[in-house]
């Protein structure tokens, strides 16, 4: 268990740990100087029975409330420490919006100073300070803390207050299972023969010797040589604990205070994250969308600034969506808080609770996005998961899923019995019945707009129904339904059933006539009506079996009543592409010279490979669609 103290500007609170641990948590000679803690301070206090403390002396002045901040960051208790002379101060109030905002929901006040009272008026000013801070609290969870009356000096209350805080730390907490290790860096530096130290609350998971962990944000990887828990060695540490790792692979300088040493397959960094805002309630006047901030997460300080996502504006007390744009990156999960502070810093101004570290730029305000994050603010893992499933119609990416709620691995992650899984999507059955839907009846549009066509590609087929649609879900998706016989698969083109022409025997006949004589044509195959002549047909027969022919795949109708077979189409396929060999493109006169082909028909060939979805047309040039696996093509 992490004991934040905070208090007002002199050595009370540092005396107290002192008292309490019997270490002195200052360790800087300006801190003894000038009596005021500067940087963080830790100090330890083990019980008998085995049950230790970790205290996390943090600075009260206003200037150092981002170091303040770094300590006070993952704690499960608050020692709040107010002295019986001076009562609440403003430093006391502002450290109590942080830890408030932070999400702690528990706490214990200690009245320091006690011995510097007389005793004639003792009682009536422990009563008065007692009322402050009970007004303090109420509006908060930790309304009810109690309070107990001690003096460093004298030893009075000592006693009481250790035990107190020791039966705290005696009390089971749940903690979620399943999680990966992460840690907040908020000190490094080195030791001899020890080399690279990081200390800082272990957040979630568990550490030991020999594993292999990664800075983040950033992709450092490093050993685990050495663990400190709770300031004793040990062989593993977990969440919780105060926690000192030597590291094998890295320089003291190559990691700094707000990284964080996690799991690998966690890690991650974010320069956009959505939260729930919520604004405190002293606050003068409400937050508006724009307001330039700083963030603080984990152990980090960066400068942000805040899109609010339902609403314009947003009034002291109250809570609403945000997305945080961050100047830079940095590590932050799902359930995690923050805290924010104005512009110059010189006041905390809001508290966050992470919901999704993988922000998107556009179509943040969208009602889609904002019942997204409705699901992601549900507090249930399960309950949650399967939210976000049925609110996501293209299915979720698991992994990503997985590493924004920090879950040791993919099996952690709690999918409901209606989850199809595929690779690493998932996707509601019910949603993944629209998608065939959807699929079955662009196809049928494609086929009355392009009845002569066979049918489209599964590229381009899906750029039509699902182009947002991951690759995998897609391919599972065509899969199901050629199974059953929804879709018919005739080389590299998908159709209907019923689109699929079939020669009845006088096409047939016919067809065994025109397929050699397109053939012959090479790059510039007979039209309709000399086809009709050369076999002794009617041309309107000779178009009835061409079409036939192109719903099979056989000939292409490049424009009317000019048709190509297969094997030139793929012909000139080929030659398009070694064409194309350059960034500028494929234009028109290079195509030209390389068929030896008139610039009319060389233009109406690379229109019909636009308009099949092979090439794609920018401006003068056309460029082959990375996508396509048309007439031999590798996407």
């Amino acid at each position: 268990m992490i004991i934040g103290t905070a208090g007002h500007i002199d050595h009370g609170k540092t005396t107290l740990v002192r008292a309490l641990t019997g270490v002195d948590t200052d360790r800087l000679p300006e801190e003894k100087r000038r009596g005021i803690s500067i940087e963080l301070g830790y100090a330890y206090l083990h019980a008998p029975d085995g049950v230790s403390l970790g205290f996390v002396d943090v600075p009260g002045h206003e200037r150092l409330l981002h170091t303040m901040l770094a300590g006070a960051t993952g704690i499960d208790h608050a020692l709040l420490v107010v002295a019986a002379d001076d009562g609440v101060m403003p430093q006391t109030r502002e450290h109590f919006a942080v830890v408030a905002l932070l999400g702690v929901r528990e706490a214990t006040v200690a009245i320091t100073k006690i011995d510097r009272i007389d005793a004639g008026v003792r009682e009536a000013r422990l009563a008065e300070v007692r009322a402050g801070i009970a007004a303090l609290l109420a509006p908060t969870p930790l309304a009810g803390a109690p309070m107990l009356a001690v003096s460093a000096t004298t030893g009075e209350g000592i006693d009481a207050l250790r035990e107190r805080l020791l039966d705290v730390a005696r009390q089971e907490r749940a903690r979620e299972d399943g999680l990966a290790f992460r840690l907040a860096v908020d000190r490094s530096f080195s030791l001899s023969g020890v080399g690279t130290v990081v200390t800082g609350t272990v957040f979630s998971g568990t550490v030991r010797i020999g594993d292999e962990l990664r800075i983040a944000p950033g992709s450092r990887m490093v050993r685990v040589r050495g663990i400190h828990a709770q300031n004793q060695q040990a062989e593993s540490a977990h969440a919780g604990q105060r926690c000192a790792l030597a590291l094998a692979g890295i320089g003291k300088d190559e990691v700094h205070r707000g990284e964080w040493v996690c799991a690998p397959s966690v890690a991650l960094a974010s320069a956009r994250i959505d939260v729930l805002l919520t604004l405190w309630p002293d606050e003068a006047k409400p937050l508006r969308s724009g307001a330039t901030v700083h963030a603080h997460l984990g152990a980090s300080d960066v400068m942000a600034s805040v899109a609010l996502l339902d609403r314009d504006a947003l009034a002291p007390g109250e809570t609403a969506l945000a997305q945080l744009v961050l100047r830079e990156p940095v590590g932050a999960w799902h359930g995690d808080r923050g805290v924010l502070r104005d512009a110059s810093a010189t006041r905390t101004v809001a508290g966050v609770h992470v919901l999704d570290p993988f922000a998107p730029v556009r179509y943040r305000r969208t009602p889609e996005r904002l019942r997204t994050l409705a699901a992601w603010a549900v507090d249930d893992r399960a309950a949650r998961v399967t939210a976000l499933l049925h609110n996501a119609p293209m299915g979720i990416d698991t992994a990503q899923v997985v590493r924004a709620l920090s879950l040791a691995d993919e099996e952690a992650l709690p999918l409901p019995a209606d989850a199809v899984r595929i690779g690493h999507t998932a996707i509601a059955r019910s949603h993944l019945g629209v998608l065939e839907e959807q699929i079955a009846e662009r196809l049928a549009d494609f086929h009355r707009t392009a009845p002569d066509e066979v049918g489209p590609d599964a590229r381009r087929l899906k750029r039509l129904a699902g182009p947002r649609t991951d690759d995998t879900l897609w391919r599972h998706a065509l899969d199901e339904l050629v199974a059953r016989g929804t879709l018919v698969r005739s080389g590299t083109w998908l159709h209907l059933p019923d689109h699929a022409a079939r020669l009845n025997e006088a096409e047939q006949k016919l067809a065994q006539k025109l397929l050699p004589r397109l053939a012959d044509g090479g790059f510039d195959p007979p039209w309709v009506r000399d086809l009709a002549k050369d076999c002794a047909a009617s041309e309107a027969m000779v178009r009835q079996t061409l079409a036939s022919l192109a719903r099979r795949g056989e000939t292409f109708q490049v424009v009317k009543d000019l048709y190509y077979p297969l094997a030139t189409v793929e012909r000139l396929a080929a030659i398009a592409r070694d064409c194309l060999d350059g960034p500028a493109g494929l234009e028109a006169a290079s195509f030209r010279d390389a068929t030896g082909l008139g610039r009319k028909r060389a233009i109406q060939l690379l229109e019909f490979f636009d308009r099949v979805g092979y090439t794609r047309r920018v401006k003068d040039t056309h460029l082959l669609r990375p996508d396509t696996s048309l007439f031999g093509a590798k996407p």
